[in-house]
């Protein structure tokens, strides 16, 4: 090697060496970097507990708000219902008398007093019974006439007293038959021409079923018109065996349709016999208000606040008012925005209520229905 590659080695690494130990330099004096808090990175943000609702959003998701209720849970008696028409409310019409359908003067649903005929059922036992009334009625004309013939006859001595005796007891039977005839004519409804039975409503309401048809042969007793009063109702509720013991006369009763309203009832009376069929009780509600909103043939689902055998006071609400989020169980309490998520402690459950034993005052407006799309709405700003 010659001197001058020595001096290129050397300047070489000495400018190596120099470099080096300037990075060095420059990594003893920075600053470490600052050490991020594991407290902060574990740490997500606390999801919200209400959600915002306008009135509008309300009605759309069809979620009912209602105040909770103070109750009994044991007392509490959910049982399915049936609404009808009083036993008084409502008439099967029927033909007193084989025959043919002549005139119908009414249709489904049109409004009827009592006494007014429906229909004509033109028939041979009409004419019968006409005729049957008339014969009754000239016996007792003929006997009557033979009645005062004798009275004078036996005023002048000329005819004893045992014919004026005959003759009073021939108008006595004659008048007997009239009055027979008569009824009968009365109740098979005949017309005044003889030829027809006439189907009458005994009760005022409306027509809720018309199975005759103009010119159509039928039966004596055929049900051809249906005629139901709607503003006079009770409801029939099946109540099983072991609760039918705690109802009482007068125990007031929470009637809830399809559509979620709720109508208020009183018991009116119970069988408290088992129905071998249904293997249930039947009580008998009747409706304190509402009840225009209600029409026979409708099924309603009854809470019957039994006052028999009663235990554990405290706050009702629906199951379906009750929801879990995480690991806590919650109710959606109304706000002036909308609803706020609401813990709860939940006891014992029965009949699709369930008793609130902390977390929530009895009058509280709460949501008693589709509180799961509430549910919802918060899970999902969590996820977000």
């Amino acid at each position: 090697m010659t001197d001058r590659n020595r001096l290129y080695t050397g300047a070489a690494i000495g400018l190596v060496a120099a470099a080096a130990l300037g990075f060095g330099a420059a990594r003893l004096t920075q600053s470490p970097p600052p050490t991020p808090d594991p407290t902060e990175a574990a740490a997500p943000s606390k999801p919200s507990n209400t959600v915002a609702m306008t009135q509008q959003a309300l009605s759309a998701s069809q979620i009912t708000v209602a105040p909770a209720a103070s109750g009994e849970l044991d007392a509490a008696i959910l049982a399915s219902a049936t609404v009808e028409a009083t036993p008084d409310a409502e008439a099967v019409l029927t033909a007193r008398a084989p025959g043919t359908v002549s005139r119908i003067m009414v249709r489904i649903g049109d409004p009827v007093r009592a006494g007014q005929t429906l229909a004509l059922v033109e028939s041979r036992d009409a004419s019968q019974i006409a005729a049957d009334r008339s014969a009754a009625s000239a016996r007792v004309t003929l006997a009557a006439r033979q009645l005062e013939r004798e009275r004078g006859l036996l005023a002048q001595g000329v005819t004893p007293r045992a014919d004026y005796e005959s003759a009073q007891a021939n108008l006595a039977v004659a008048q007997a038959d009239a009055r027979r005839a008569s009824a009968a004519a009365g109740a098979a409804r005949v017309s005044g021409d003889g030829r027809s039975v006439a189907v009458v409503s005994p009760v005022a309401g409306r027509v809720t079923n018309a199975g005759a048809n103009l010119g159509q042969f039928v039966a004596a007793e055929t049900e051809l018109f249906r005629v139901a009063d709607p503003r006079r109702l009770q409801i029939t509720a099946s109540v099983p065996p072991a609760d039918a013991g705690r109802v009482r006369e007068g125990d007031r009763v929470e009637l809830t349709t399809t559509d979620g309203h709720t109508i208020e009832g009183r018991v009116r009376s119970a069988t408290g016999v088992v129905d071998p069929q249904s293997r249930t009780a039947t009580v008998v509600v009747t409706p304190t208000a509402g009840g225009s909103t209600l029409a026979p043939g409708q099924l309603v689902q009854a809470r019957i606040l039994a006052s028999g055998g009663a235990a554990k006071s405290g706050v009702m609400v629906p199951q379906d008012a009750v929801q879990t989020l995480g690991s806590d169980s919650v109710v959606f309490v109304r706000t002036g925005q909308g609803f706020r998520a609401q813990r709860v402690q939940i006891g014992s459950r029965s009949g699709g209520m369930v008793a609130i034993t902390g977390g929530l005052a009895a009058g509280t407006q709460i949501a008693i229905t589709n509180a799961f799309l509430l549910k919802a709405e918060i899970e999902k700003e969590s996820a977000e």
